[in-house]
């Protein structure tokens, strides 16, 4: 059972090491085996055991989160999460990382993590309408961050672009604690009917198993045991290990997949993602409870000699396997041939409960399913409450010795700047169904259900910093902003995916990190009625032992009945009044002021009181739906003064801000307290009565009018300087 053309001088212990096996789990393959396994064996247990596929470090605390609700169809442990819109229509959406391999290859990193994650969703049966990303990148002025962004940027565009799906929301962030690793988070939403989701459980012995799409190569073997590690200095050298994307193939996939799902041969599918052949084989028949025998001859390859263990490593994109039902092999054939794919059967399931490999005529794998799944590592790790910021009297923080220079400094701020010249180049209305966008001045995506009066808003939110000075606070955070801005454009907030991005979780601080935020995000899904549906961890995001500050991002998903009653915050009207919903205490802890304007990153994150979140966002929306409003904004970085400004670059209109006192101005002004809105209305005592008699604070503070934004008393800085500033930074950075 030599699989002689990929054996290597090395012993079977020492390869274990080399492939991410530590010597304890080598010895647990041993006791289950009964024998030592040989070079395609081992490499088959190292990516089901690396960190990416098993989820070994944080199965245990994943476990908290809640999951089920009125409308969850799927939750975790499928290709995509499935939610019921209505109307016997579904929405699959799922965000993952591809953070390695886009800081080793940008464009073929963020490129193939935008084609990967729209593979899980299309491989449920859903036809792909929106992506989004979430992008961290190190310190602008770190030698490599401008190419990064450069590359990852044109990867993401060009594959999206090229494939059809608008691009039409996301964020980007920048900050040194990204120098050496930095994270690309792509998320698919798609629309399906809700009778017609496909699983990728094997339902029984005897079907055959049918590979399809493109044909294998040798990119991206052990992708996902390079995803399971640190870096240092030598990672350069794991190129080979990055995918090579082609969006032309990606787009005959889905129509192809689509097709043959709607001839009713499917019986189970699944994409080939991390760990490619190997993954997508163990996880369908061992989810099904089944066996599975392939002859790699069979496989379609595109390089010559290639062995076992390069096929079933390989992560070549763009590639699917389907388990059909009997005798419908014709079909696929028919369907693959339309559409230029290379397809072939190359298996069947059996009744054994294993994983049999064969080429060349020899069995070079035979292997129970049982340890490579549900029987893989599972730990408990030891971890330590993360040390927290003392308090922050936000009257002891000094006021800006010059006014409009403060406003200026954080409105030009990479984490504020405007990214037009980065969301310039995704297609964000290709469809034909995009209402909002980066563009258009709105708090969340807004794309039509094609066909009816309906809309799904669909947004991605965290803050780093929050969650590196108080992981519980900052995960409750990234839930509540990640439901503040659903809610921002009038739609109800269904479900969320996420995409946990840590560094090494052998290290108990950093393990304690991880720990404390999946207790805040469970605390906050349960307090908003938000179940999480899909995800994905990424862990050992490091380089040289510094690890990147914890970043749990959350990608969310609303559901808007009349999309004729959604809101931006672009509608803003000579004579509106400007009015505040929500407590201001004046939080300036881990504030863009405190960073940008004082040079200082301390104290705690601004609290997040979940009763208050959800009433003062009810209470919005309902002002939405009534049209009650002609302009609304979430308040987040940097406080009343970036949403304030925002609102009235967007809506080319200058507004001036009541400061309630000069003494006390700047906590109320760039203070980052957490669930309040700043509302645009023609009707403020309307308004402001009804939220007094709803127990909430709504204060008068502001009204729009002229070409200056200004705060009485303080600064007055004229649209086009603030424009200059917010625009000028990105396209002056990436010149």
């Amino acid at each position: 059972m030599n699989d002689k053309a990929s054996a290597p001088a090395k012993s079977m212990a020492e390869l274990a090491l080399e492939y991410g096996l530590k010597p304890d789990e080598y010895q647990v393959i041993l006791d289950r085996l009964g024998r030592e396994p040989n070079a395609v064996e081992l490499g088959v247990f190292s990516v089901m055991w690396s960190e990416h596929c098993s989820y070994k470090s944080s199965r245990k605390h994943l476990g908290k989160l809640p999951t089920k609700g009125p409308l969850v169809i799927q939750g975790p442990g499928e290709n995509a999460g499935v939610v019921d819109i209505g109307d016997g229509q579904a929405c699959v959406f799922k965000m993952e990382s591809h953070n390695h391999p886009s800081y080793i290859e940008p464009y073929q990193g963020a490129a193939t993590g935008v084609g990967g994650i729209m593979r899980d969703v299309f491989t449920m049966g859903a036809r792909p309408v929106a992506l989004l990303n979430a992008l961290r990148f190190g310190d602008p002025a770190h030698p490599k961050t401008k190419r990064l962004v450069a590359g990852v940027v044109a990867g993401i565009g060009g594959y999206g672009n090229c494939v059809g799906v608008p691009t039409v929301a996301g964020e980007t962030n920048f900050h040194k604690g990204y120098d050496g690793n930095i994270l690309v988070n792509a998320m698919c939403v798609g629309l399906a009917d809700a009778d017609k989701i496909f699983y990728s459980a094997a339902p029984a012995a005897g079907l055959p198993v049918v590979y399809f799409g493109s044909k294998t190569g040798r990119d991206g073997i052990h992708g996902a045991t390079m995803a399971s590690a640190e870096f240092d200095e030598d990672s350069e050298e794991k190129r080979p290990t990055v995918q090579v994307g082609d969006p032309f193939a990606e787009k005959l996939l889905i129509e192809a997949t689509l097709e043959l799902m709607a001839t009713g041969a499917v019986a189970a599918i699944q994409d080939m993602g991390a760990a490619g052949l190997t993954s997508s084989s163990v996880e369908m028949a061992g989810k099904g409870g089944v066996g599975i025998e392939l002859d790699l001859d069979a496989v379609p390859q595109r390089e010559e000699g290639m062995t076992a263990y390069e096929m079933m490593l390989s992560e070549s994109q763009e590639r699917m396997l389907a388990i059909l039902k009997p005798g419908r092999e014709h079909d696929g054939q028919r369907i693959f041939e339309k559409w230029g794919l290379d397809a072939a059967t190359i298996g069947w399931t059996t009744d054994t409960g294993r994983i049999v490999l064969k080429h060349h005529g020899q069995v070079v794998c035979d292997l129970p399913l049982a340890p490579l799944s549900d029987d893989a590592p599972l730990y408990d790790r030891p971890w330590v409450q993360p040390a927290l910021q003392p308090h922050l009297d936000p009257r002891l923080v000094p006021a800006p010795t010059n006014w409009t220079e403060a406003v200026l400094k954080v409105m030009r701020c990479p984490d504020v700047a405007s990214k037009r010249w980065l969301w310039e180049q995704y297609d964000r209305h290709v469809m034909a169904d995009t209402l909002e966008d980066s563009a258009t001045g709105a708090d969340a995506g807004v794309v039509r259900v094609h066909g009816t009066r309906k809309a799904l808003a669909v947004t991605s939110d965290c803050t780093p910093r929050y969650v590196q000075a108080d992981p519980f606070e900052g995960g409750k955070q990234a839930v509540a902003e990640a439901w503040r801005n659903l809610t921002a454009v009038g739609a109800d907030p269904i479900a969320i995916t996420d995409n946990l991005n840590f560094g090494n979780p052998e290290r108990p601080e950093i393990m304690g990190q991880i720990v404390r935020a999946i207790d805040g995000m469970g605390e906050a899904c349960r307090a908003l009625d938000f179940p999480v549906v899909s995800g994905n961890v990424s862990l050992y995001n490091e380089t040289n032992g510094a690890a990147i500050p914890p970043t749990p991002t959350v990608g969310a998903v609303g559901l808007l009945p009349d999309y004729a009653l959604r809101m931006d915050f672009s509608g803003l009207r000579g004579g509106d009044t400007l009015i505040l919903i929500g407590v201001s205490h004046g939080e300036l802890g881990q504030s863009l002021y405190l960073r940008e304007v004082l040079g200082r990153e301390d104290g705690p994150p601004p609290p997040v009181d979940l009763n208050a979140e959800r009433r003062n966002g009810d209470f919005v929306r309902g002002l939405i739906r009534n049209r009650r409003v002609t302009a609304v904004h979430d308040l987040s970085d940097g406080g009343l003064v970036v949403a304030a400004a925002e609102m009235a670059l967007a809506s080319d209109i200058g507004l001036t801000l009541d400061a309630t006192s000069v003494a006390h101005a700047h906590p109320f002004l760039f203070g980052e307290d957490q669930g309040r809105y700043l509302i645009a209305t023609r009707q403020p005592e309307a308004v402001i009565a009804s939220a007094i008699e709803a127990g909430l604070n709504a204060a008068l503070v502001g009204r729009a009018g002229g070409e200056v934004f200004a705060s009485t008393g303080l600064f007055g800085i004229p649209l086009a300087e603030l424009r200059a500033a917010h625009e000028g930074w990105m396209p002056a950075f990436m010149e």
